[in-house]
């Protein structure tokens, strides 16, 4: 296809009417932007306020390529596809004479491979490549369509696609804005492009990265009472006949925290946000019951309520809680509460007075109602002392979601990981976002959920008016079949990968885990010491658990360098960084060693420090595109690409050295490359050749050759 007729397709449908006149920017462009809307069948219902929560009297909604069926006076819109629905399109929401624009896609087409990638900005004007002729190109400033006047398409020498796109000039007046691009040949879509503005100037190094910007997280989760010991006169066990030491208080508590933080610990390591686990009231006595080995449980673990908006004396009190959040936002770290509000302990006083806030404890058909978490994933109680709550009341999700404010208001809290996400219902999470909003504008509160299940469900919690993300398992699950089981194929792992980018977007604020407090140890799989195939929870009370083979050391280092060289927010399990092993639950809430070190666990805390430094330092790790190169049964080669800048990535899980040759999609300068971590042995123009060693990966810097 030649220029002039490239333009004229691009003009024509790319570009629909400007939703920016004159560079002012609207009401709507200063929320957050709005997620893309997935479209599977001819019918689709929307709620327009999970995609812009704050909006007021919505006045028209319209699209060239649905019927819109709609009632002014609830926002829940029926979409009816036209015959001629695009695989991408827009559609058109007025609120009080302004308008704003959701991205949609028609999914039920096979997606194409299409590269999209940025390659160049100045203080005024970025430049895009697309590998392919693109039918239809649509360019997002904030929650606006940007018009043709900021955008022009030319054809290279070498029959790629520039795209030009200028930056508003009302971006100044915006301490963070995002540009967006999409693109489809008629057949497919692009990925995605996400090109974050800093008071109008594109962000083109790290140091422009601030602690609110959430693609830049990484996560740090820990146990209190398992982390560190601060304050021994609060450590109250149990010390009962009938619980294991196992199961009883360790000791450790905020101060705990607080210490490791003014040491420097998490600083040292490298991480920028720290998850703590439930610091509310839990119960002073014994619950539930564990026949083999026979014990009852403490709540240590913190998520078994009684009071939910209490400190649990045995942690500290709200003085240190207020310290620990100073000491760590002065160091650049952020904090995120593990917040419970699916369920309370029986005796809670709140339970007490509202007996009616729970759930049915038998199913409709007389079952017990327990432990069902999927046939009735809303109303299922996790054990007979916590039951569930009846969310779907309003008389009881008001002022549970007034309770979670409370630790906001109360506290410098810099978000939520809200525990059993699926098991809350929808009206929940769209009303503590709407009072999060509300309550605290300009405040930047990053929310993240927990739920087991299809890809499907996970992303129906991730939206503007619910979650920001939530923890991606079917990639971790995905990354433990490719490497740990015998026949694992690094194809399932490209797949799985795959699937989320086009699920969450290629720029998504999902979490990816080296493990949890609810899995085994991921080291002690990789070495065998534990099998996917026993009981993993029988497993740690029967036996003690190591490691195994040493290799779960390189595995481990392995599943540390795809995690921070992904998209999404990594995130380090307390003690993933040496490799403390472990079975399931308690077992793999072991007390946190700080120190005596074995040399393998010294080599793996380096490798955590490293790779946590390139990604804090790496746009294209941070923002960029992810580009599959090459994968195969037992090795995976990707590269992240931001404005010319390149990172790529070989992992190779044989016991054998590899030469990997890869073909890139474009050329690169091969006297700007970097050895992160590995060796190139070759680049030439458009060939790098990389040697990975046994259990190992490659990581390679480079940039584009100037065009």
């Amino acid at each position: 296809m030649k220029l002039k007729a490239i333009i004229y397709v691009f003009l024509a449908s790319a570009f629909l009417s400007s939703c920016i006149k004159e560079h002012i920017a609207t009401q709507l462009d200063k929320y957050d932007i709005a997620r893309p809307l997935t479209i599977k069948k001819d019918t689709t219902l929307i709620l327009v306020r999970d995609f812009f929560p704050l909006i007021k009297n919505i006045s028209n909604i319209s699209s060239k390529d649905f019927d819109v069926i709609s009632n002014p006076y609830n926002d829940t819109i029926k979409l009816i596809k036209k015959d001629s629905l695009s695989i991408l399109t827009t559609i058109e929401v007025s609120s009080e004479g302004e308008t704003a624009t959701i991205i949609a896609f028609d999914k039920r087409e096979q997606r194409n491979n299409l590269l999209l990638y940025s390659e160049y900005s100045d203080d005024s004007e970025i430049r895009l490549t697309a590998e392919f002729i693109p039918e239809k190109v649509v360019v997002m400033w904030q929650n606006s369509v940007l018009s043709h006047d900021y955008s022009t398409i030319r054809q290279s020498a070498d029959s790629s696609v520039n795209i030009f796109v200028k930056i508003p000039e009302c971006s100044k007046d915006f301490e963070t804005s995002f540009i967006r691009v999409y693109a489809t040949d008629g057949k497919g879509l692009s990925n995605d492009i996400l090109i974050p503005i800093k008071k109008g100037v594109v962000v083109n190094n790290s140091n422009m990265i601030t602690r609110g910007d959430k693609h830049s997280y990484i996560l740090y989760s820990l146990l209190i009472d398992r982390f560190y010991d601060g304050n021994p006169s609060n450590t109250k066990k149990l010390n009962s006949p009938d619980v294991l030491p196992k199961v009883d208080y360790y000791g450790g508590d905020l101060e705990g925290v607080l210490e490791k933080i003014k040491s420097n610990y998490f600083s040292d390591l490298g991480v920028n946000t720290i998850w703590l686990s439930p610091i509310t009231q839990n119960p002073y006595d014994a619950w539930g019951q564990n026949k083999d080995p026979k014990t009852k449980f403490s709540g240590y673990h913190g998520y078994w309520p009684i009071f939910i908006t209490k400190i649990d004396d045995r942690f500290g009190n709200e003085k240190v809680l207020k310290e620990l959040l100073d000491e760590a936002h002065k160091r650049g770290i952020n904090v995120i509460l593990d917040y419970v509000a699916n369920h309370m302990h029986i005796n809670s006083p709140t339970l007490t007075a509202h007996p009616d806030w729970v759930t049915p404890k038998t199913t409709p058909d007389g079952r017990p109602n327990l432990q069902l978490w999927d046939e009735f994933r809303l109303t299922t109680w996790f054990d007979n002392h916590i039951p569930s709550l009846d969310l779907e009341r309003q008389y009881v999700y008001e002022p549970m979601t007034d309770s979670a404010l409370l630790w906001l208001k109360n506290f410098d809290f810099d978000g939520f990981r809200h525990d059993a996400t699926k098991h809350i219902p929808e009206v929940y999470w769209r009303t503590l976002t709407t009072k999060i909003l509300k309550s605290f504008p300009g405040r930047n509160v990053f929310q993240i959920g927990e739920t087991y299940g299809s890809p499907e469900l996970i992303e129906s919690y991730v939206k503007n008016g619910m979650l920001d993300g939530q923890f991606d398992f079917n990639v971790y699950d995905a990354f433990i079949r490719s490497t740990v089981d015998s026949t694992g194929d690094f194809n399932d792992l490209k797949n799985n990968l795959m699937n989320s980018l086009s699920t969450y977007g290629y720029h998504n604020v999902m979490g990816y885990i080296t493990g949890n407090h609810d899995r085994p140890r991921f080291i002690s799989l990789a070495g065998g010491a534990v099998s996917q195939n026993e009981d993993t929870k029988m497993a740690g009370w029967k036996r003690e658990i190591g490691v195994g083979d040493e290799v779960g050391y390189d595995k481990l280092a392995m599943l540390q360098a795809f995690i921070f060289t992904i998209p999404g927010v990594p995130c380090i399990y307390y003690g993933d960084e040496y490799g403390d092993p472990g079975a399931n639950d308690p077992d793999n809430r072991r007390w946190m060693r700080f120190d005596g070190y074995s040399q393998k666990e010294n080599a793996l805390v380096n490798n955590a420090k490293k790779m946590i430094n390139l990604r804090k330092t790496s746009l294209p790790l941070i923002y960029g595109d992810l580009i599959p190169l090459k994968t195969e049964k037992d090795i995976i080669s990707y590269c992240r690409i931001y404005f010319g800048e390149i990172v790529i990535v070989s992992l190779n899980k044989t016991k054998e050295k590899k030469e990997i040759q890869l073909n890139l999609p474009f050329e690169i300068d091969p006297q700007s490359t970097i050895e992160n971590f590995g060796k190139l042995l070759s680049a030439d123009k458009k060939v790098m050749t990389l040697e990975v060693a046994p259990v190992s990966f490659t990581i390679i810097s480079a940039k584009l050759k100037n065009k």
